[in-house]
């Protein structure tokens, strides 16, 4: 018998990188997790909230709620917009909730069960609903895509400002020494190494799916739009599929090393070495990364 999938909020920045909206297939592919609330973050939160909406409308699960979450005025890109144009978000079928962050806590506050948040952005949601309601760490697991500890972007031997740490280390900070009952990132020493090319990107990209032909319509939308900064090819290999980690993190350790280390946010962004710090559970190598790529595709042409 195949035990009761785990309850999860995300908490995404989706419609920046697209490896968000790859994220969100994958995790409505992974019969392993039961998406209770999409809780948008960064920026222009609302946009996010219309790209999640469509998307889970067309992936036919537009039952589940959306939560608008904290707008910041810091100007980040909204390179899938073209996509959600015409998209009106009180046409959404499914509960949208202008405070995201009280409907995380009165989720949270009334489970049954232990849910995990997975947090693939900036974690000013977070930071916040813990300063509502302390009480929510001590009844969630905390999987994050956050960080670069040992390693940079692109195999770096020189850890980078990670851009989750970055564009808001303080609430970061907060997170970190909260009382979940479970803390583990994935930083850029594993999740910098994601990248789907060959007959695996072709089983993907070729799929039938409602879900997977609106990933490649976005997919194609954001490299167009990205390509004033690097070059993307949407028909032979995916981006850098940072968050897509996080999700195999709710469910599963297999393949992976992952050490418990004190970790210190500075102020600039870097998340640190240091025994003051706090204990945080990190995946930093991969013991079956051809493994997983298998796990990830399996995932991704299940989704609906």
């Amino acid at each position: 018998m195949n035990p009761k999938p785990i309850p999860v909020i995300l908490d995404t920045d989706i419609g920046t990188d697209i490896d968000d909206t790859w994220a969100l297939a994958m995790l409505l592919g992974s019969p392993e997790l039961d998406l209770k609330l999409v809780l948008t973050e960064h920026g222009d939160t609302r946009y996010r909230a219309r790209l999640a909406a469509k998307l889970l409308e067309r992936a036919g699960h537009a039952d589940i709620p959306i939560g608008i979450g904290v707008q910041t005025e810091m100007n980040v890109g909204a390179f899938q917009a073209p996509w959600v144009a015409a998209y009106d978000l009180d046409q959404y079928p499914g509960p949208v909730y202008a405070d995201g962050v009280q409907a995380m806590i009165d989720l949270v506050l009334s489970a049954e069960e232990t849910v995990t948040v997975i947090a693939i952005g900036v974690v000013t949601n977070l930071a916040e609903a813990l300063r509502r309601e302390p009480r929510i760490a001590s009844r969630c697991r905390f999987v994050g895509m956050h960080g670069s500890i040992f390693m940079g972007y692109d195999g770096s031997a020189v850890p980078s400002l990670e851009a989750n740490v970055r564009n808001d280390p303080a609430s970061l900070r907060d997170v970190f020494a909260a009382p979940w009952l479970e803390k583990v990132i994935t930083p850029l020493d594993t999740c910098g190494r994601i990248v789907l090319e060959g007959e695996l990107y072709q089983q993907v990209r070729r799929h039938a799916s409602p879900m997977i032909q609106a990933l490649m319509e976005n997919y194609r939308i954001w490299a167009a739009e990205m390509a004033q900064y690097a070059t993307f090819e949407p028909e032979t290999r995916s981006s850098t599929l940072f968050d897509t980690v996080a999700i195999y993190l709710a469910h599963c350790r297999e393949r992976l090393s992952i050490e418990e280390i004190p970790l210190q946010v500075t102020d600039e962004g870097l998340t640190v070495v240091d025994p003051a710090g706090d204990l945080v559970q990190a995946a930093i190598g991969w013991t079956d990364l051809p493994g997983f790529y298998q796990h990830l595709v399996s995932r991704l042409c299940s989704v609906l």
